[in-house]
């Protein structure tokens, strides 16, 4: 009976969430639930209740989650200081004599945000509004235009710093901690945001590599719908352009990236510059007032409540979950599964995949990796190479129908003649590319491991 009801918290989880119930109300309430129900039939110990107030004070003072609503803060703020606008403009006059120049540019835009803000809702929403109608009237195909655009605002899931990053860092490193433990090794070896950092970096680079030669050749087969456009300016006025837009991202990748990277300061303290160097930013477009920094604070404040709460809810559900034995029954389940770890890794993979299709990465970062870590990691998984893994697959859940958010943010802002049609039409693709992404790094894990060793 105790294993039964372990195993249908899981159903009665999604099937309360696909109802539409909030997400951090549904996994406490699931957890209060089947921990009450197990208590009456007198398989579960109300104690383990008692241990949420320890986890949630554990998560109010833990300095990686501070520089969370930091670097939200930072992301809103540079959508104000519009940024974006400015290099769109600059990257399209540059790549628009090259055939599918223009989705080209959108790329590069859109993998320089990504290291500059993190947020993928804030460079959808501005590359829906600035480029798609620049390249639609320029006669290049609906699809491909919004599928590169909606591409590009993903790369913030994968490039650091990234809001995923950091979440699936905490995830990780709490699940690879209680695996190891759970083994026998009561000293593992910590796992960090700056290794996340590096090792996503690659992969990353890799990701935007691959959509920037498909979009190459889409141009080159089909030129009719990805034309060239002339280049309106001299030599010299583009230079001047390039040098004064590209500066002020680059200066915060320095200043963040940089910095975390080589370990002058932790990622808090990166996230504090950043979002001290958006202020400024702001300030020197002459967009920083004290109505641009209400709405900040407030957009920040909203989103910062709303991945604590799911934080604190899905810290409940687990406590429910391993007092019911959940966590034997998964390691159980995983090791007996044909082909050994490789077959719990693709399992996994699969599970990722379709729950993006119907969940945000936060709801799924909060349910799996608390779940399917602890037993994975007692296998000898590579926390680091799992940790990419799970980032890049994530990233797809903003692509696939039916609640790709990336699609409802292009889609919100996109001209009339624009439908939610051709918007999925256009993703497919680039959703190809990202699965391959994702086998790439499977059979060759130094991908996402070497960079970490070589920084240390």
């Amino acid at each position: 009976m105790r294993d039964a009801l372990a195993i249908a918290m899981l159903p009665a989880l999604f099937a309360l969430l696909l109802c539409g119930f909030p997400v951090a109300f549904t996994l406490a309430g699931t957890g209060i639930l089947f921990g009450l129900v197990a208590y009456g039939l007198g398989i579960f110990d109300l104690s383990f209740f008692g241990f949420l107030t320890e986890r949630i004070f554990g998560t109010m003072v833990n300095e990686l989650l501070v520089s969370v609503p930091l670097f939200i803060f930072m992301g809103i703020m540079l959508e104000r200081s519009k940024l974006a606008e400015e290099l769109l403009e600059t990257v399209g006059a540059a790549f628009g004599p090259v055939r599918g120049g223009l989705a080209v540019g959108v790329t590069m835009v859109g993998a320089l945000l990504a290291a500059s803000t993190g947020v993928v809702g804030a460079t959808v929403v501005a590359m829906g509004m600035l480029s798609l109608p620049t390249m639609i009237r320029n006669n290049y195909s609906i699809p491909f235009a919004c599928g590169s655009i909606c591409a590009a605002g993903t790369l913030s899931q994968i490039i650091p710093p990234s809001i995923a990053l950091i979440l699936l860092a905490d995830q990780i490193s709490s699940a690879y901690r209680t695996g190891q433990m759970m083994a026998g090794n009561m000293m593992p070896d910590p796992v960090s945001v700056h290794d996340l950092f590096a090792g996503a970096i690659m992969p990353g680079l890799v990701l935007a590599g691959l959509y920037i030669v498909y979009q190459i050749i889409f141009g080159l087969l089909r030129p009719h719908q990805a034309p060239r456009i002339p280049l309106s300016l001299t030599a010299p006025a583009l230079f001047f352009r390039i040098m004064k837009s590209l500066v002020p991202p680059l200066f915060l990748i320095v200043a963040v990236l940089g910095s975390i990277l080589s370990g002058l300061a932790t990622p808090t303290e990166a996230a504090a510059v950043g979002a001290l160097g958006a202020m400024i930013l702001a300030a020197s477009s002459r967009r920083l007032t004290v109505a641009t920094l209400r709405q900040t604070m407030l957009g920040t404040m909203r989103l910062t409540a709303m991945i604590f709460a799911i934080l604190i809810g899905a810290a409940l559900f687990s406590l429910v979950f391993r007092g019911l034995g959940g966590d034997d029954l998964v390691h159980g389940a995983l090791r007996e599964l044909p082909g050994g770890v490789a077959g719990a890794i693709v399992i996994i993979m699969l599970t990722v995949f379709v729950l993006g299709c119907f969940l945000d990465f936060i709801e799924i970062i909060y349910i799996v990796v608390p779940i399917v870590g602890p037993p994975l990691f007692m296998l000898d998984v590579n926390p680091l190479w799992f940790a990419i893994l799970m980032a890049v697959n994530l990233q797809t859940s903003f692509l696939t129908p039916p609640f790709g958010f990336a699609l409802f943010y292009l889609q919100s802002v996109a001209p009339p003649q624009v439908d939610g049609i051709q918007i999925y039409r256009g993703v497919v693709p680039f959703i190809a590319i990202q699965l391959l992404v994702l086998g790439i790094i499977a059979a060759f894990p130094s991908l996402a491991t070497w960079l970490p060793r070589a920084i240390g």
